[in-house]
């Protein structure tokens, strides 16, 4: 324990003093703390409340919730290079993507891919911009929050309900955008492997990356197979967030 405490204030020698002040940011403790508790709310607290009672329905609620999330995305998107503490809040504000499955009694959408993406990227997140902010490490905060304007779009459309069903065609291709990420980040971020010398300040955080983008390319590789060429995963109708039709993979 006491070498953690010592790697730990060591780290913290060379961490970023402009965000010292943010909230979340004065130690990793609030911001774990959080994320096991979310954990324990969407894979045992939230199921076990919800066992015995009717499902919320939370319409209002999730357009408002959705269309923020646009708003929010676009606005990191341009003014990233100021925002990379507001890319890492904006990723405990979408832990309620969750909590909205658990309490409408949506269990089955609550996958390893979701509950791992959402806990885990917040988490190594506040590292990265604690002690090792901006550089190449920005570029697939940008990227992700592009595709979470169209995402959350989706989102907001089809928790307007029938109404916006005919303009919901597009989820396959949301899914497909996704990919695409997943391999930009990872290209992006493999220069550092062939460049001669690079003084980035914690290379762990470059390794990091790498491997969400391969891993997460996995995992949703797995999901487009089993969805729109098996068919399997997903069956053609699909009630999500009380939307007939429509199918939501919220896994970043």
């Amino acid at each position: 324990m006491e070498a953690v405490v010592n790697l730990y204030q060591e780290m913290m020698k060379y961490g970023d003093s402009r965000i010292q002040s943010y909230p979340l940011m004065g130690s990793p403790l609030l911001m774990t703390s959080i994320l096991l508790t979310y954990v324990y709310f969407v894979l045992s607290l939230g199921p076990r409340i919800m066992a015995n009672r009717k499902p919320f329905q939370l319409r209002g609620f999730m357009v408002v919730y959705n269309f923020s999330l646009v708003a929010l995305s676009l606005y990191i998107v341009y003014e990233m290079v100021r925002v990379a503490w507001l890319f890492l809040f904006s990723k405990f504000i979408e832990l309620m993507d969750t909590v909205i499955f658990i309490l409408r009694k949506k269990d089955g959408q609550v996958t390893f891919l979701h509950v791992f993406h959402h806990s885990v990227l917040p988490w190594s997140w506040w590292w990265g911009i604690r002690i090792a902010p901006g550089g190449m490490g920005s570029f697939h905060a940008m990227i992700n929050s592009s595709v979470h304007v169209i995402m959350y779009l989706y989102y907001g459309l089809s928790a307007l309900g029938p109404v916006a069903q005919p303009y919901l065609w597009w989820k396959k291709h949301m899914t497909a955008i996704q990919l695409i990420q997943f391999v930009l980040v990872s290209l992006h971020i493999s220069q550092y492997y062939f460049m001669p010398s690079c003084n980035y300040q914690y290379p762990v955080i470059i390794h990091l990356i790498w491997m969400y983008g391969t891993i997460f390319f996995m995992l949703f590789s797995n999901f487009w197979y089993h969805s729109y060429t098996k068919g399997k995963r997903l069956p053609r109708s699909v009630q999500q967030n009380g939307v007939p039709g429509t199918t939501k993979v919220k896994a970043n």
